[in-house]
């Protein structure tokens, strides 16, 4: 039913035209922007945007300008996790697993997920319980259903948002126990809250 389910999604994501994702991709910005909890958070972790998810590089590069420090993703594939590292410069990004731009500069910059604010994660669709579908690997829940994402988000240290569109927004998401859920989804139109504790 996932599989089904991504593969839907994927493609109504992927059919929004250039002009239109260029402006949904903006509004998004704005709004997450203007979330107490962005402006709060001194530390985020972001992804680097691919293919057609919304686009974060303008994120990146405003979240550097405003002082606040940029961590993003790297994919270890063996051991199916991901390692953080903190970024100065968008031009330090290089292409990594599958293609998606990945910290090149990882020597003494690897950052624990204790030392992070604000995770920023994306999704292939969401619903409004704020259960989020990925791309399968299982990476970001692994990241924060772990014991110490867990306690974070326990203790109200550590918020995650999913940043996506209204045409990713379904009825349900087929959730299963290690699926971890979101506090917050920002679309172009809305931003969705849920209690996730």
């Amino acid at each position: 039913m996932k599989k089904t389910l991504r593969a839907k999604l994927l493609k109504r994501r992927d059919s929004i035209p250039p002009e239109q994702k260029s402006l949904k991709d903006t509004a998004i910005r704005k709004r997450l922007f203007a979330l107490d909890a962005f402006k709060k958070a001194k530390s985020l972790l972001l992804y680097a945007s691919f293919r057609s998810e919304v686009d974060t590089t303008g994120c990146m590069t405003e979240i550097i300008s405003l002082g606040k420090r940029l961590i993003l993703p790297a994919v270890d594939p063996a051991r199916r996790e991901l390692n953080l590292y903190e970024v100065k410069e968008i031009s330090e990004l290089k292409p990594g697993y599958m293609g998606i731009r990945e910290p090149g500069i990882r020597e003494n910059r690897q950052v624990s997920i204790e030392d992070i604010d604000l995770i920023i994660v994306p999704g292939v669709g969401f619903d409004q319980e704020c259960n989020r579908l990925g791309y399968g690997g299982g990476y970001y829940d692994r990241l924060l259903g772990g014991e110490t994402g867990q306690r974070l988000r326990a203790e109200g240290r550590i918020s995650a948002i999913a940043l996506g569109f209204e045409e990713q927004i379904t009825g349900k998401i087929p959730a299963e126990p290690h699926d971890i859920r979101v506090d917050m989804i920002v679309t172009e139109k809305r931003v969705i809250r849920c209690h996730v504790r």
